[in-house]
């Protein structure tokens, strides 16, 4: 059996980590973590965003674990920056019960930053050590493999068009086009790595009186969901919120998975309302993409779903069973994606119809929705 641990290749040498953080106590600790991890490797520790500018060109880091609240610039600036002059994968260390750290920390992620954790401070006291340090290096040890340099997608590049799949592969069970979607009545949207950017580009775009209720599940630490949500809802024009099991779908609004339950619809037409479980993680996740898009499949052409990037496979095994039924499914192009994983899957097993661009998932929804979206069909 392989001691092999994620994030980790054979013969692959050891991810180099810089540590940002402007409390000693805290940035001995994470020096310890990444010390006694075998994936990684330190290659300094400084205790603020200037230092870590000044460092990076010289100390040539595979990740940096960016502490949020520093001195001077903070760590959302220092995202932005290091993005910009020296980029590099970021993995957020934050405070998950501080609303000024969760609204800096999703910003972070939307600049740039892969990831966020939770600060391993008082972790001693309630014995929770072990669990918090390894899901902190694996992290670490995980995004140290995402390359952030990649070609942004515009207008006219002919790198990032429209990607139609054969329809024939997977035919409508009537066997009608899944071009003609003016009767979707729900949509579900998925994301992991990198998702908070890119469901904060495709949502913005969307209006205030967007005709379908939106389901969305986002990959990240269960402490960070209710603020993630509370920052998307701050930002784009549609009402977010967690869902609540057995609560009724309303046009406009978006439903966030809770930390640690799969999302799903739950009843049947007409009612049909919110379902949330604690069943076993599929690929690695709950909530699940695959999960929700195989519950979206029990409305057949009245189902929508969009997944957009992140790294592994989840979402893809539902992306096939929501186009088998007639739904009509769409993944976030490669040119866009920060990590082509997860779309990608689907597009291979035959579950996407439609992949684009992340520019333009918003305004092809809303010409297939014609009328009901106030657009013109």
């Amino acid at each position: 059996m392989s001691g092999r641990q994620p994030g980790q290749q054979p013969g692959q040498r050891p991810a180099r980590v810089l540590v940002v953080e402007d409390s000693a106590v805290i940035r001995r600790l994470l020096v310890h973590i990444v010390e006694s991890d075998p994936r990684l490797t330190l290659a300094g520790a400084v205790e603020s965003a200037e230092e870590a500018l000044a460092a990076i060109p010289s100390l040539r880091p595979d990740v940096i674990s960016m502490d949020i609240r520093l001195p001077g610039m903070d760590g959302l600036e220092a995202t932005r920056r290091i993005m910009a002059l020296h980029p590099t994968p970021i993995v957020v260390i934050a405070d998950a019960i501080e609303d000024a750290s969760l609204r800096i920390s999703m910003n972070a992620l939307r600049s740039g930053a892969l990831s966020v954790v939770e600060k391993p401070g008082g972790l001693f006291a309630g014995g929770g050590y072990d669990l918090a340090a390894r899901a902190i290096a694996t992290q670490l040890a995980i995004m140290s493999e995402v390359p952030v340099i990649r070609r942004r997608a515009s207008a006219g590049d002919p790198a990032a068009p429209s990607v139609g799949l054969p329809i024939g592969l997977l035919e409508r069970g009537d066997g009608s086009s899944a071009a003609g979607a003016a009767g979707v009545r729900i949509m579900a949207v998925a994301a992991s790595t990198g998702g908070p950017q890119a469901l904060a580009r495709l949502l913005s775009a969307l209006p205030e009186d967007f005709p379908l209720p939106v389901l969305l599940v986002q990959h990240i630490g269960a402490p960070f969901v209710e603020g993630f949500a509370n920052w998307l809802d701050g930002l784009v024009p549609l009402s977010v919120a967690l869902g609540r099991d057995g609560e009724r779908l309303v046009p406009g609004r978006v439903y966030v998975a809770p930390g640690d339950r799969h999302l799903t619809l739950d009843g049947s037409d007409p009612d049909i309302r919110i379902g949330l479980n604690a069943g076993a993680p599929v690929s690695g996740q709950r909530p699940s993409a695959s999960v929700l898009f195989a519950s979206m499949a029990a409305l057949g052409p009245a189902g929508l779903g969009v997944l957009l990037t992140g790294m592994g496979e989840d979402g893809a095994a539902g992306m096939v069973a929501m186009r088998r039924a007639g739904g009509f499914t769409i993944t976030e192009h490669e040119s866009t994606a920060v990590v082509y994983g997860m779309p990608a899957a689907a597009v291979q097993r035959g579950g996407s119809c439609l992949s684009l661009p992340i520019e333009q998932i918003a305004p092809r929804i809303l010409a297939m929705l014609g009328p009901r979206a106030g657009t013109a069909p």
